[in-house]
């Protein structure tokens, strides 16, 4: 019995052996058999040259190039208010008229005093030719000349600082009084701002700061006018970097003839710090892994994986900073699903670029 049972699993076996090789066997048949895949059908473009800029990116804030508030130097009553809200005066326009008729009648007063004094000083001067005064008497009558004229010079100081003039040509604002208000010192009574250029302040990341100097160009984007950009130029560059964010306050100076912009308001800053020439491809073609960015290229009808190094972005666009030259053939469709040596089948198809069609522009 236990014969038997050897014999019946040496069979067993045998036959599970067989059937290994019958199928192993089969399968190297339909391997050798298997048809080549078929090439991947791709669209390519070659890289061009085009003029690219340097810019950082930022957000800034506006402030007038001048502005103040209008205060009143003395306690008075308004008599006049002579601009509108919002309206465009010039320097030394009248703007607020004070009570000053006090004032006036003081002024009057330190004028006849200073008249009386100067009388009695030149009788004395007279009388001193002849020795009918002494010098400390000419002495005295000097000093007292020389206190009412200071006294006038006070006087007429009052009744100046009950008129308000503007100190530059600016925009005024809301007022806080009207006709008839009292005031007192330090009252603001409105502001003034000089709008034509506004002061556009941000900051500058410090490893940009051998790259940045005056004169270069700015524009700007505000939430309130999204489809205009503000031009200006970089005018002035802080003394110290800010020891939190690692930055450097930076200044530039933004038209503003419509007076469109208002100061205080937010803007989305982008500073050119050079223009160059450099080489672009279509940014659909960039593939990431990882912190490697790559492309594949096309090289006698044979997909190729090269590694590139980014530069610029720009609107559908990336500079290749190395990686490319310039006849080199870049796919741009279907490079997802290629792998490096995988045979090619170039189409020609005007809609394949994400944007439109890939023009010439500047080739080199």
């Amino acid at each position: 019995m236990v014969k038997q049972g050897l014999i019946g699993l040496i069979i067993v076996i045998i036959a599970a052996i067989g059937a290994g090789i019958v199928l192993f066997g089969d399968d190297d048949a339909g391997s050798s058999q298997a048809p080549q895949s078929r090439p991947a059908n791709v669209n390519v473009v070659s890289p061009r040259l085009e003029r690219v800029t340097d810019t950082i990116e930022a957000v800034g804030t506006l402030r007038s190039r001048e502005e103040i508030e209008i205060t009143s130097e003395v306690d008075g009553r308004i008599m006049a208010l002579n601009f509108r809200q919002g309206q465009r005066v010039d320097k030394g326009q009248l703007l607020v008229q004070l009570d000053d008729r006090q004032a006036q009648a003081d002024l009057q007063v330190a004028e006849a005093r200073l008249a009386d004094a100067r009388t009695r000083y030149d009788r004395a001067l007279r009388l001193r030719q002849n020795n009918s005064v002494p010098q400390s008497q000419v002495d005295e009558l000097r000093t007292e000349v020389d206190v009412a004229q200071a006294q006038r010079l006070a006087a007429r100081t009052r009744l100046d600082n009950h008129r308000i003039e503007a100190p530059f040509a600016g925009v005024v604002g809301l007022r806080a009084f009207s006709v008839g208000a009292y005031v007192r010192i330090g009252a603001v009574i409105t502001t003034l701002d000089a709008t034509d250029e506004m002061e556009l302040s941000f900051s500058v990341p410090e490893r940009f700061l051998g790259a940045i100097r005056q004169g270069q160009t700015v524009q700007g984007i505000t939430a309130a006018f999204p489809d205009e950009v503000f031009s200006g130029t970089l005018t002035d560059l802080g003394s110290r970097i800010n020891p939190l964010n690692r930055s450097l306050p930076v200044q530039a100076l933004v038209q503003n003839s419509d007076n469109r912009l208002r100061p205080g308001q937010f803007m989305s800053v982008s500073l050119t710090l050079r223009e160059r020439e450099a080489l672009v491809i279509p940014e659909q073609a960039v593939l990431t892994q990882g912190t490697t960015n790559y492309v594949y290229v096309n090289q006698e009808s044979s997909a190729q994986r090269v590694e590139v190094q980014l530069g610029v972005r720009m609107p559908g666009v990336v500079e290749i900073s190395n990686g490319l030259a310039h006849g080199d053939q870049v796919v741009i469709t279907g490079q997802d699903r290629l792998r490096s040596g995988q045979r090619l089948n170039v189409l020609e198809d005007d809609n394949a670029l994400i944007g439109g069609r890939w023009h010439t522009g500047q080739e080199g």
